[in-house]
């Protein structure tokens, strides 16, 4: 079982890093392997709609890191997106990234458990949090709580460590979402099936 930790801050190493590295310590004291993906501080496209994609399972533009994104969302079990606070919401980094992905890549994300973490000096973590949340919910994926909403607060990184409820947070963040791979590990070894998905209703506003 791994999961992958996205972070969509434009700063390596710092409050977002900090708080999925949390919950990378203790799914490790939960024998769950996980890796920090970083997006990294350059430029990502946004969706043009072009649908180019479709039927690809990746993204037309491949100059940045996008379709990267995609490969290892195939190979991961679970995942955690997390975001700094910019202007009460989510980075553009990370939000045009997500875009391209779930549309692209989709089916490397179906079914499998994600939570969503934010970072904030002080305001805006809610809303940025019910944005990230979206992507799973028209993703047929179990959506990964805590004990409080997924958030940290802090400037800095130290700033976030002292956040003793924020940290806590994250912690079960990685206990929660260890127990539902678990259990999703289980119920493929007993043969349940994945949901039956029905498709083809498509209904516009304007008749």
């Amino acid at each position: 079982m791994k999961v992958l930790l996205v972070n969509g801050s434009p700063r390596a190493n710092g409050c977002t890093f900090t708080a999925l590295s949390e919950i990378q310590k203790t799914l490790a004291t939960l024998e769950v392997e996980s890796e920090i993906f970083g997006l990294g501080n350059k430029p990502v496209r946004d969706c043009i709609a072009c649908g180019g994609c479709v039927g690809k399972g990746k993204c037309v533009f491949d100059d940045d890191i996008v379709n990267a994104l995609i490969e290892k969302a195939t190979t991961a079990d679970g995942f955690v997106f997390g975001s700094p606070v910019y202007y009460a919401h989510p980075t553009g980094l990370l939000l045009s990234a997500l875009d391209r992905a779930f549309y692209a890549g989709k089916s490397a994300f179906m079914y499998k458990p994600a939570a969503a973490i934010v970072s904030a000096r002080r305001g805006g973590t809610a809303s940025s949090f019910d944005v990230i949340n979206k992507y799973f919910t028209i993703s047929q994926m179990p959506v990964v709580s805590s004990t409080y909403w997924n958030m940290v607060y802090g400037s800095k990184p130290e700033e976030v460590l002292q956040d003793a409820e924020g940290v806590q947070t994250m912690h079960n963040i990685a206990h929660n979402m260890a127990y539902l791979l678990k259990c999703i590990d289980a119920g493929n070894k007993a043969g349940v099936e994945k949901p039956k998905t029905e498709t083809g209703a498509r209904t516009n506003f304007i008749r």
